[in-house]
């Protein structure tokens, strides 16, 4: 008799319909859920999303279109869309404390070309900080859109500590009278001063633009400073440390809101989805809880331990460590370039991405730095006492990749995977 492979058995016991319509495609979400079960996910713009998001980013919801805002659609048969969607501004602009939410965006990067769309005409001048300092492609860089069709001036951080340096900062913007300002980014491992960032905007006339796309769980639990109060224009995705579905939001002052929603649709957008909607709704309601300030307060406790432990064993670390949920590595007192330490991390149970650090002399694609965060071990229930246990696997790890000891990598895998047996993770099957 014919058996069924396992990992089909497992596949139809988690996804039936799937299974009975499409078994491969079946197979390669049970091997998913298998790696994000047994791994160390140390990307820190991943997470792990609660059963309740997933459930709700796979409603039928997902049957309908909706072009348009609640009370204004071009579709009829909203009743309950419209629900749907004033119950998600609601709740972001009751967690945010802002005036106006859109919450359409199909990410960061299209929310990001709305907030153009609404204040700058092509070719006008925009501000950002740099890629390879750690801003986002978005911020105006070059090979992006908003460097090709606006023209993208850059600011840094200093070379000898790895921060903005303000007057910097202000002289460029006074010198180039930027139409949009832009602060934060995807590898800064830093407090963002929002403050400091909306005094040099008023000076120089520009609207300012907090990207708080890594950091909004941070900003939500109260472990990071609000950009509320000073920023014009709030862009953030819904995922990373908010715990949500793959979306985006705009929060803005209310001046600024129609400009905003005429950005995103008719200007960049047709229907919503729908079902992402939902899902945001039910993340925003669990970052209401006080459990998720435990969780966002726990997030920087354990970077921050994980720092420590990196730098006792050695690391260098792009500003000496972390105010938040990240940790940029510079491996080049290592010996080991940072594409070959990830990849061997990866061989061993331990996901990261290489990244480029500040003022880095190797190219983008192969790079000196390792981007990690604490997120997503923070949602398996991961706490500063299992620090030192990581940092030593990313020890051992980096040292195996600059010999090419895979034996070591494989011990280290091991280790990895029973540690995780002990610490399920979130919106994951169990067997």
């Amino acid at each position: 008799m014919t058996q069924t492979p396992a990992h089909q058995q497992t596949s139809a016991h988690q996804h039936p319909a799937l299974t009975a319509t499409d078994p491969e495609l079946a197979a390669l979400v049970t091997a998913e859920e298998r790696l994000q079960a047994d791994t160390l996910r140390l990307i820190p713009s991943e997470n792990y999303v609660s059963t309740a998001v997933l459930e709700a980013s796979g409603t039928v919801l997902q049957n309908k279109y909706s072009e348009g805002y609640p009370g204004r659609r071009y579709y009829e048969g909203q009743q309950n869309i419209d629900q749907v969607e004033r119950l998600a501004v609601a709740r972001a602009k009751a967690l945010f404390g802002t005036d106006h939410a859109n919450v359409q965006p199909y990410s960061g990067s299209p929310a990001n070309l709305a907030v153009y769309l609404a204040f700058a005409e092509p070719g006008d001048t925009v501000m950002g900080m740099a890629l390879p300092m750690g801003g986002h492609l978005t911020h105006g860089w070059g090979v992006s859109a908003t460097g090709k069709w606006f023209r993208g001036v850059q600011y840094a951080v200093r070379q000898d500590t790895g921060l903005v340096d303000f007057d910097a900062v202000r002289e460029l913007a006074l010198k180039e009278r930027p139409k949009l300002i832009f602060c934060g980014g995807t590898a800064l491992p830093r407090t963002i001063d929002f403050a400091a960032f909306a005094e040099i905007a008023r000076e120089s006339g520009a609207v300012l633009v907090a990207d708080i796309a890594h950091i909004a769980g941070l900003v939500a639990g109260g472990a990071h400073p609000s950009p509320v109060p000073y920023a014009d224009v709030i862009s953030t995705t819904t995922h990373k440390t908010l715990r949500g579905p793959r979306g985006a939001m705009l929060l803005a002052r209310e001046e600024h809101a129609k400009a905003i929603d005429k950005a995103v649709f008719p200007g960049l957008q047709g229907g919503p989805h729908n079902q992402t909607t939902a899902a945001i709704a039910v993340a925003l309601h669990e970052a209401a809880q006080p459990s998720f300030r435990s969780y966002a307060h726990a997030v920087v406790a354990n970077a921050k331990a994980l720092a420590e432990a990196l730098l006792a064993r050695g690391f260098d670390l792009v500003s000496g460590g972390t105010d938040n949920h990240l940790v940029l590595m510079d491996l080049t007192s290592k010996d080991v370039p940072g594409k070959v330490a990830a990849k061997a991390l990866d061989r061993a149970g331990i996901v990261v991405n290489y990244n480029t650090v500040p003022y880095d002399p190797r190219k983008p694609f192969d790079p000196s730095g390792v981007r990690i965060g604490t997120p997503s071990l923070t949602s398996r229930g991961l706490g500063t006492e299992h620090m030192a246990a990581v940092a030593d696997w990313i020890d051992r790890g980096v040292r195996a990749a600059g010999t090419g000891d895979e034996d070591a990598l494989l011990k280290i895998r091991g280790e990895v995977a029973e540690l995780m047996t002990a610490f399920p993770a979130p919106g994951l099957p169990t067997a």
